[in-house]
């Protein structure tokens, strides 16, 4: 026992020591806070150390306990048991929620320390784990007796058809975790994945200090030119937060995008540009090339050793497309059906510059934001500053709350009595449309200094029905770079940002509407490809006139969005869709590029990367840029083998609303559906039989290419 624990622990978190008040950690007992919500207020650097290793302390006790059961193994006593749904507290998934969800929205040096000394502890115990012989042994036993019965044997209790899925999942996560290798494989297997699991960790702090390093910081006013006057005054709050005078501007999306769409700086716009492009590829420390090398050789090692071709197949084999060449399939149907309006897209861009700049101008990338939004305004009159008046963040929240409020008669109520881990942070109380409680949601709106880059949701606590029936309600994060507000102005968004708050949302809703026995088949616990479902399904209604006629009001007059803005939104819904499509049919080339090897990668990455995607790339190439460098999604996001699952479900979600479109998009019973047939379930089923059940039969393209204007 590395800690003496002996003090009593109160409802109050104190105890008493040599006759003084001691504060005792708020992780070693369940937190007190309004729905055992992570006691925020509570808790400091020195509690995670400490709670993390009495948390692996007391995770071997409870799997010892379980291997030395002298009763045979049954479902009951094994793989509930490793479900930890027998009234076990798990400090250590408690205390690694909370870590590890603040490393990523509110970090700092000394965070960042521990997490590079704590991640091979970790690695190493989760290892341990799932190489136990005898527990793999256990549930090895469990899964025989169901699927390879022993004849003449007693047949065992019958399973639900979640009871089953959970067995399946149980058994084949040790499997594809190393549990029938050998002893020499179980070592190798160890080494490739702690290596990995430090690369990964320092693959993001590199990338989030590189990023945060950069500050275009602007002394002359006339350095200003063409920037409208939103950004100008989030300038002028950076410098103030920098203690400099002018303003600065850093690679934060909600000052770079604009910056690069309204500068008529063109060497500022390419200096800007260099850097976001350029990021982790400098010669220091953040330096994040040959981490990505090894990650890429690493998995490939991995899946190998477990007996596939290439780490593609590995991650395949529990995804929706099922095998390499459905994804490539996806990813070059979408090249040929929009790289020709793509082409005709960019050619007009160069038209347009041509016009403004002479014949002999040459389109760089750092151009084109800039002629893209002249080019829009050209032929639609609507650009980003003309919506932000009309999307004040305290609206756009009421907007997309009442949405959820409409389709599923669900409400939200602000708690300040949830303790936050940020002034930034807002908690909700979420309330089901018969007002029984649902769910906690936490929003994080706004770029700082120690939070990531994007978007994303995560969560505090997953869903699931305990022994006792008590329905366990899910702890819901949203966590978004947003436009911050400035001395002048409150929070005004861009419609983009509208659509990005949508989509985390939709997200939410999943974890929120989980409603299954087991925390590990809950809420998002469904296959990549069909996890961006109910997300982009969400972003759906950012151009929808009755939606944005309950929230968009202008924050000064009141006055709703003009209908003929409405109108000019929706005409320009398609403007540079079929290159944006091509951007992200090249993200997934260049996945699946690195990730189908089946040799060592040791290539030259920046051209390597070049030639990966080199099919759906429309637009100059520059020798010293690389995005590899800062694709967190396949070097330390999860996604590895997996970026295409966007496009996978972009075609699901614009199936899915035409179902929506048909029956009315406001229609509460399609939204129950919807909400019964695959928000609630999690993955307690194969994701197509899910949606099936829903749609009535397979998606197809077509919606996707009637709702961009390709068909």
């Amino acid at each position: 026992m590395p800690f003496d624990f002996r003090l009593p622990i109160c409802g109050r978190g104190w105890g008493a020591k040599n006759n003084k008040i001691i504060m005792l950690n708020p992780f070693f007992e369940k937190y007190t806070t309004p729905h055992q919500t992570p006691p925020f207020n509570l808790i400091k650097m020195e509690h995670y150390e400490e709670a993390f290793m009495e948390g692996i302390r007391r995770d071997d006790e409870h799997i010892e306990k379980l291997i030395n059961n002298p009763e045979p193994p049954t479902f009951d006593n094994t793989i509930i048991d490793t479900e930890d749904d027998n009234g076990y507290y798990d400090l250590l998934d408690n205390v690694s929620t909370v870590f590890f969800n603040l490393l990523s929205a509110e970090t700092n040096d000394e965070m960042d320390a521990l997490a590079q000394k704590l991640q091979p502890i970790l690695t190493k115990h989760a290892n341990d784990v799932r190489l136990n012989k005898r527990l793999f042994e256990r549930i090895k036993a469990v899964y025989d007796l169901y699927n390879n019965p022993v004849e003449g044997a007693p047949a065992p209790r019958e399973l639900s058809s979640e009871e089953q899925r959970l067995l399946e999942k149980s058994y084949d996560g040790f499997v594809r975790s190393g549990a029938l290798l050998d002893e020499a494989g179980k070592d190798k297997l160890r080494a490739i994945s702690e290596e990995a699991s430090m690369l990964g960790l320092q693959f993001s702090q590199n990338l989030l200090k590189e990023k945060k390093a950069f500050k275009l910081h602007i002394t002359d006013e006339a350095d200003l030119a063409g920037l409208p006057d939103t950004q100008i005054q989030a300038a002028t709050l950076a410098a103030k937060e920098n203690n400099l005078e002018g303003w600065v501007f850093t690679l934060d999306f909600p000052s770079y995008s604009p910056f690069m769409q309204y500068s008529e700086k063109r060497e500022l716009r390419k200096k800007m540009f260099m850097a976001y492009n350029t990021v982790c590829t400098h010669d220091n420390e953040q330096n994040n090339i040959e981490i990505c090398k090894r990650l890429i050789n690493l998995r490939r090692e991995l899946a190998q050793l477990l007996g596939y071709e290439t780490y593609a197949d590995y991650v395949l084999k529990h995804r929706m497309a099922a095998n390499v060449q459905n994804v490539y399939n996806l990813l070059d149907q979408l090249v040929e059906a929009y790289k020709p309006t793509a082409l005709k897209e960019k050619e007009e861009l160069r038209n347009m510059a041509r016009q403004a700049m002479g014949e002999d101008f040459v389109l760089e990338p750092w151009d084109a934001p800039y002629y893209s939004h002249k080019l829009q305004l050209e032929k639609y009159n609507v650009d980003s500053e003309m919506v932000r008046p009309y999307l004040e963040l305290k609206n756009v929240i009421k907007g997309v709350f009442g949405l959820a409020t409409r389709l599923y008669g669900i409400t939200f109520k602000e708690n300040k009595d949830i303790p936050v881990y940020h002034p930034d942070v807002k908690a909700y109380e979420v309330f089901d449309k018969d007002g029984t409680y649902l769910a906690v949601l936490f929003a994080d709106f706004h770029p700082r200094k120690g939070k990531q880059g994007g978007a994303w949701m995560t969560e505090y606590q997953g869903q699931w029905i305990n022994l006792k029936g008590e329905n366990v309600r899910p702890h819901v994060s949203v966590v978004m770079n947003l436009t911050k507000p400035t001395d002048e102005k409150p929070a005004l968004l861009t419609l983009g940002e509208v659509e990005t708050f949508l989509h985390e949302f939709g997200h939410s809703l999943h974890g929120m509407f989980a409603n299954t026995r087991f925390s590990s088949l809950s809420g998002t616990n469904v296959w990549w490809d069909f996890v961006e479902l109910p997300s982009q399904f969400m972003e759906n209604y950012s151009l929808e006139r009755e939606f944005l006629n309950t929230f968009a009001f202008h924050y000064q007059t009141g006055e709703p969005m003009p209908d003929e803005l409405i109108q000019r939104l929706i005409d320009a819904r398609n403007f540079g869709v079929a290159s944006a499509c091509l951007r992200q049919v090249s993200f997934g080339l260049l996945d699946m590029a690195y990730y189908t090897k089946s040799e060592a990668f040791d290539e030259d990455l920046v051209k390597f990367e070049k030639k990966a995607w080199e099919k759906a790339i429309i637009g100059k190439q520059l020798e010293n840029t690389c995005m590899t460098v800062q694709f967190s999604h396949i070097m330390a996001g999860g996604y590895a083998s997996g970026y295409y699952s966007y496009k996978w479900a972009e075609v699901l979600d614009a199936d899915a609303f035409a179902v929506f479109k048909r029956e009315g998009i406001f229609n509460q019973k399609t939204a129950q559906r919807f909400r019964d047939c695959i928000l609630s379930k999690g993955g307690t089923e194969h994701p197509m039989t899910l949606y099936k059940r829903f749609r009535g039969g397979e998606p197809t393209i077509d919606a996707l290419l009637e709702r961009n204007g390709i068909k």
